[in-house]
């Protein structure tokens, strides 16, 4: 089965059932796929858009993505999400690089698109386009399989030039399947969607989870902690998944104490563990301790790691223990080896759900799968002696100060616990004795009088003296990305 055989099911199954809604506008299951089927017959006659043609879809969280995902999948093309918030030249770049056809978009799009499209760029503006528009609404049978190519997705970018991850229709199906499995969504289930479909988990596991089978999709084009709460309340919704920081941020909200969050039986959350404290305090102002942190990466489909409710109590701060279901996870010291107890190791991921490839870069992909084909993550873990893996850093971000290795993500949860500390990143800084030495970066909650002697002393109770940060940065907020990761190179 396809994506696009999935919807269509579904309009068969659950006709007149709620597909989704944006508040402004709602659609049955019969009406999505009657609309994306005319929508379809468009992008072919009027923009000839074929199998493998790849379809730039430039568009936040809306009932017209949705549209425009699956009219692509209907014509066996690649859909192409790209985050809206990028600058003209990120959307050049990916533009270019991915060999786009056409750019779905709409009116709440930038400048930055815009001045693409009128350089040459074919563009159709969703909001503008009616049902009724195709002469034939027909369409000739595709030869789409399980291995046809369907979704390719721009990495977020964080240490430098997104490259595109190529996805068949059966990883699709694996990942959806597997987080539909872990998540217990039924067709009575509401998914609010507030984290952008350009990236891997809210588009793979939720919206395209949620279809399968045949939830309701509550869509919004943005994350505000005010509409989160509102839509939660309002809908009667059962699954949100959302970055840490959208939690900490909706836990501070006065409001949160009358809104009623009883209709939740899943807070999931994604991209970082969250720390205990951390844990605790969003625990106690969702009124819930249905929480579940998820671990994986975009080229994994993303699939990995879960950690459950019930073991937040004593291992929040982990990813948990057990791979998620059609995957299987492991750690790799340099040499090949599996490490001991609480000895760091590289993360390795194999499932049904990875990638085919990265788009055009073949030298790329050799070098992330390892011989017996399992995925190198880039993440360096270890595990405790109940077996949950504790993530100490990126490989690529580790400092080696003096030729010993320091990960700052220990740094930065310990800074974390700083009563004055909102937000801390750590990196690598050049020195000319040490090869590297750590600097901190920090927001703060409240000012202090002497930053680096202060952070200084209480580090200095929690780690070792030559993983003290030699420096420090008070900034107003840490650079991210749409996903809520923090952009480390953006800090250099």
């Amino acid at each position: 089965m396809t994506l696009s055989e999935m919807l269509a099911r579904n309009a068969r199954k659950y006709g007149d059932a709620l597909a989704i809604t944006d508040d402004a506008k709602q659609l049955s299951w019969a009406e999505l796929n009657t609309q994306v089927e005319e929508l379809a017959a468009w992008l072919q006659q009027e923009y000839q858009v074929q199998a493998g043609d790849r379809v730039a879809l430039v568009i936040p969280n809306s009932i017209a993505f949705v549209l425009g995902f699956f009219a692509i999948q209907r014509l066996d093309a690649i859909a192409v999400p790209i985050n809206v918030r990028l600058t003209t030249p990120e959307l050049s770049y990916i533009m270019e690089d991915s060999g786009a056809k056409l750019v779905l978009t709409c009116s709440m799009t930038d400048q930055a698109l815009k001045t693409l499209v009128t350089s040459g760029l074919p563009a159709l503006w969703l909001d503008e386009w009616q049902p009724g528009w195709a002469k034939e609404t027909s369409l000739p049978k595709t030869e789409a399989s399980a291995e046809s190519p369907c979704i390719l997705l721009y990495t977020s970018g964080t240490t430098g030039r997104p490259k595109g991850v190529l996805f068949q229709q059966k990883a699709i199906q694996s990942v959806a399947t597997m987080i539909a499995l872990e998540m217990a969504m039924s067709p009575r289930s509401k998914l609010l969607h507030l984290m952008p479909f350009t990236h891997s988990a809210p588009l793979n596991l939720f919206l395209l989870a949620g279809t399968l089978v045949g939830a309701t999709h509550v869509v919004a084009p943005t994350f505000t902690p005010d509409l989160l709460l509102n839509l939660v309340s309002k809908h009667r919704v059962t699954h949100f998944f959302g970055a840490p920081v959208a939690y900490l941020l909706t836990a501070q909200q006065p409001a949160i104490e009358q809104t009623d969050l009883s209709s939740v039986t899943h807070w999931i959350y994604g991209g970082a563990a969250m720390s205990t404290e951390h844990t605790k305090l969003v625990q106690r102002a969702f009124r819930s301790s249905d929480f579940y942190c998820v671990y994986g990466l975009t080229e994994a489909g993303p699939s990995g790691i879960l950690l459950l409710p019930d073991e937040h109590a004593e291992k929040a701060g982990s990813v948990g223990r057990r791979a998620a279901f059609n995957t299987e996870v492991r750690l790799r010291t340099e040499a090949g080896n599996e490490p001991g107890v609480e000895e760091p190791g590289e993360v390795e991921i194999f499932g049904e759900g990875m990638m085919q490839c990265y788009w055009q870069n073949p030298t790329a992909t050799q070098a992330t799968f390892t011989s017996d084909g399992w995925l190198k993550t880039g993440d360096i873990a270890v595990r405790d002696q109940d077996g949950f893996y504790w993530i100490k850093d990126r490989k690529k971000d580790i400092i080696i100060s003096g030729g010993v290795n320091i990960y700052p993500r220990e740094i930065e949860d310990a800074l974390s616990e700083h009563p004055a500390v909102a937000e801390a990143a750590v990196r690598g800084i050049p020195h000319e004795q040490w090869g590297e030495s750590v600097k901190a970066y920090v927001v703060l909650r409240e000012k202090m009088s002497n930053l680096q002697d202060e952070l200084t002393e209480f580090l200095a109770q929690r780690l070792a003296d030559y993983k003290l940060p030699r420096s420090y940065l008070e900034l107003d907020a840490l650079p991210r990305n749409a996903n809520g990761k923090v952009l480390k190179h953006e800090l250099a």
